[in-house]
């Protein structure tokens, strides 16, 4: 096993175990692809933003293009989850086998909010209506709670605010299990009615925390331990080392000093797993998510890539350095730029609201990411593309695009006077 690692061999190594080693086969990929590719990511981050896909959508393009969106919801959604939702990384998809691996979370979060002066404690009679009402009624969509809660002839009118909070701290203790969802409507479930017996069984916490520590060590390939630990959101640093050094003794896990990598000044200590591998070559093109986890970790992203990433949904417009949500381009082996993008789905066109190239983008660029945006707008049914004049990598696309029609930017992008990147971030 390597001891060193140049940059480029570090990206190469983290980009292979991410899944962008292999060719992408747009409209070949049928549900058993997209059930590895979920496997080997480990999670699926979920998140409401609808602009251009759902989030949970586009890492499963980035790596296998174009396949149907229903083959996934009817994988994800089925009666008997293979894959459920849990708070992993944030709120995301995991295997359903998997869900008594955070038994140790839903303790630490009922400790949290259930203790004498928590909510679910405070506010015990609707928690314990609610849990009643999934008994009686298996499980319901919260519409369907909502006219019982309004008009409940066994007991008080159930404030709604308060029963869809009841719902959801359920859901991270665990006693509830989402069960569907009609649209991205989610539909709640006791979790013994949907998830199998045998994923319920609690493991252990050094157990589990060991085991999420091998599985994100094999998903990032080489990682330090602010990575790994990322990669689950598990803030006690001193059991995630514990595991480090348990799967070093193991032989799974070797410490690897990666070229450029520091922390406070000083070389940052990393581990590269056992079946990471290093190709000679990264040839791929792939739009991703700000939820990807290439980029998720945004000290990640900018170790690997040099690349300074922030979503800006909650930045008023003013502020806005590079568009509403901008998604990183990766090509080969690096970020080279962002495309915010939108789906007009009443005209039927993608829009590139802005695209930015980041500095050193290769000359091919606007080339690969002129395919793909072809394939993202079919893969979304939409007919055409119209490319934006903000930004400098726009009138690149547009030329690689072909006839195109350009537009200008929507009233919610407002331009920076100066070149955004030479801005200190907010």
């Amino acid at each position: 096993m390597r001891e060193t690692l140049s940059a480029g061999e570090a990206r190469r190594v983290a980009l292979a175990a991410q899944g962008f080693a292999r060719p992408v086969a747009d409209g070949r990929a049928g549900t058993r692809t997209l059930a590895t590719t979920i496997r080997r990511l480990g999670t699926l981050q979920i998140d409401s933003v609808n602009v251009f896909a759902r989030s949970h959508y586009l890492p499963l393009f980035s790596r296998v293009g174009s396949y149907d969106t229903a083959a996934l919801d009817r994988l994800l959604f089925r009666p008997k989850p293979t894959f459920a939702e849990y708070w992993a990384h944030v709120a995301a998809f995991i295997p359903a086998a998997d869900w008594g691996l955070f038994a140790f979370r839903m303790e630490d979060l009922r400790r949290k909010h259930d203790g004498p002066d928590g909510w679910t404690r405070r506010h015990a009679d609707t928690v314990a209506w609610v849990r009643n009402e999934l008994a009686d009624r298996g499980s319901l969509r919260p519409g369907q709670i909502e006219r019982d809660a309004r008009r409940s002839s066994r007991g008080p009118w159930w404030d709604w605010d308060d029963v869809k909070t009841a719902l959801e701290y359920l859901w991270l203790y665990g006693e509830v299990a989402i069960a569907g969802r009609r649209g991205f409507e989610r539909r709640y479930g006791l979790a013994g009615d949907v998830i199998p017996e045998s994923a319920r069984v609690p493991v252990p916490r050094a157990d589990a925390v060991r085991e999420l520590v091998r599985r994100a060590a094999a998903a990032y390939g080489v990682a330090t331990a602010a990575d790994l630990a990322d990669y689950w959101r598990i803030r006690d640093r001193k059991v995630v080392m514990t595991a480090v050094e348990e799967l070093v003794s193991a032989g799974e896990l070797t410490p690897v000093h990666v070229a450029g990598w520091q922390r406070g000044g000083r070389p940052a200590s990393a581990w590269i797993h056992r079946d990471a591998r290093l190709p000679r070559r990264i040839d791929t093109a792939a739009i991703l998510t700000p939820f990807d986890p290439v980029v998720w970790f945004r000290d990640r992203a900018e170790r690997l890539f040099g690349f300074e990433y922030r979503i800006e949904i909650y930045t008023p417009a003013a502020r806005r350095r590079f568009g509403y949500y901008s998604l990183p381009v990766l090509i080969d082996e690096d970020v080279v730029g962002r495309v915010d993008l939108k789906a007009d789905r009443g005209s039927g066109r993608l829009l590139v609201q802005a695209a930015w190239w980041e500095p050193g983008a290769p000359a091919h660029a606007a080339d690969r990411l002129a395919d793909r945006l072809r394939a993202a707008a079919a893969w979304q049914h939409l007919d055409t593309i119209s490319v934006s004049r903000w930004g400098d990598a726009t009138d690149d696309l547009a030329r690689a695009l072909g006839p195109v029609t350009r537009h200008e930017a929507g009233p919610d992008v407002v331009r920076p006077i100066a070149d955004p990147r030479t801005r200190v971030l907010p």
